[in-house]
């Protein structure tokens, strides 16, 4: 359930809306399918021996334990459970074998990350390899979307032209923004009740969230900035977000969180700004019956100076 309505207001930096969908629609949609996904492909030499590697039951990379039947058999221990100790090839019983040739094999093997059709140049040990890529930054990034538990993944250009088209989410352009959020009945709250916008500024991507849910016992608005890429990136941005009224106001400033950072694990955290329902009806004035909360805020390029070291803010004109 999404709030009653929202308006927006943001200032420009020189580039519209229009020439962001016209740059995104000449990206190829992501997934791409690669044109070499196979790590033997590059490494000829391993191929018979990486196909042995293979699970005959999920197909995934075999790692220690690997089991084997009589008869020679293999499978990964996680299938060995699940084919209830039962060899899937010839039906004769697994036991406790070890293919302890196939695992010695396993360790004089070099293989390259399986994200290198996207761009990874890394070249691993096979027992390595796993943990490399579980944090490789070539890895696609998930949908930021908060609304449901959408599992497009993909790159940036992709996600912000499914984020647009898919989603419908709001595009604007600027480093600055004025939102203003209405509800009728504040006092109903519920997990569901969201707003993503996404802004372009400094070639870069940023969700804007706002959204109301229980902390406690107690009702509140949260609002948080998530940057499109990796952690390393966020870091060269702060924002600042300011909501009041009445003659009161609160600013929050921050660094933005990756998007590697799940939707929920940032709300969770409380990084942001958290507004609590009886501030925010104060804020909204009248006779507190309706939520009219006025949320300003900015982006900003922190930059280094040449002389003193010192991060200075790059503001966007």
């Amino acid at each position: 359930m999404e709030l009653d309505s929202i308006e927006c207001v943001t200032s420009s930096d020189g580039v519209d809306e229009d020439g962001i969908h016209h740059n995104l629609n000449h990206h190829h949609p992501f997934p791409l399918k690669p044109h070499n996904n196979n790590p033997s492909a590059i490494h000829p030499s391993t191929t018979s021996v990486h196909e042995l590697l293979e699970c005959p039951v999920c197909t995934n990379s075999m790692y220690p334990p690997i089991h084997q039947c009589h008869n020679g058999h293999t499978l990964c221990s996680t299938c060995k459970t699940r084919v209830h100790n039962r060899c899937p090839t010839c039906r004769q019983e697994l036991g406790d074998i070890r293919c302890l040739a196939l695992e010695k094999v396993a360790e004089s093997l070099e293989l390259p990350c399986k994200y290198c059709s996207l761009g990874c140049p890394e070249i691993f040990p096979y027992y390595s390899k796993l943990k490399h890529e579980a944090m490789c930054n070539y890895r696609p990034y998930s949908c930021p979307y908060a609304g449901s538990e959408c599992s497009v993944v993909g790159d940036i250009p992709f996600l912000v032209s499914h984020l647009r088209d898919d989603h419908k989410v709001d595009m604007h352009s600027g480093c600055t923004f004025n939102h203003r959020y209405v509800k009728t009945n504040p006092r109903e709250v519920e997990n569901a009740t969201w707003m993503l916008t996404v802004f372009n500024c400094f070639g870069q991507y940023f969700c804007l969230h706002f959204e109301a849910f229980q902390l406690g016992m107690a009702p509140v608005y949260m609002a948080f900035l998530r940057f499109m890429g990796d952690e390393a990136e966020a870091r060269n941005f702060s924002y600042s977000l300011e909501v009041g009224g009445n003659g009161r106001k609160i600013i929050w400033e921050g660094t933005p969180r990756s998007i590697r950072d799940s939707h929920r694990k940032v709300r969770d955290s409380h990084d942001g700004l958290i507004i609590q329902r009886n501030m925010a009806l104060f804020f909204s004035g009248g006779d507190r019956k309706e939520l009219k909360l006025r949320v300003t805020g900015r982006i900003w390029k922190e930059q280094q100076n040449p002389d003193s070291g010192a991060c200075i803010p790059n503001l966007c004109s």
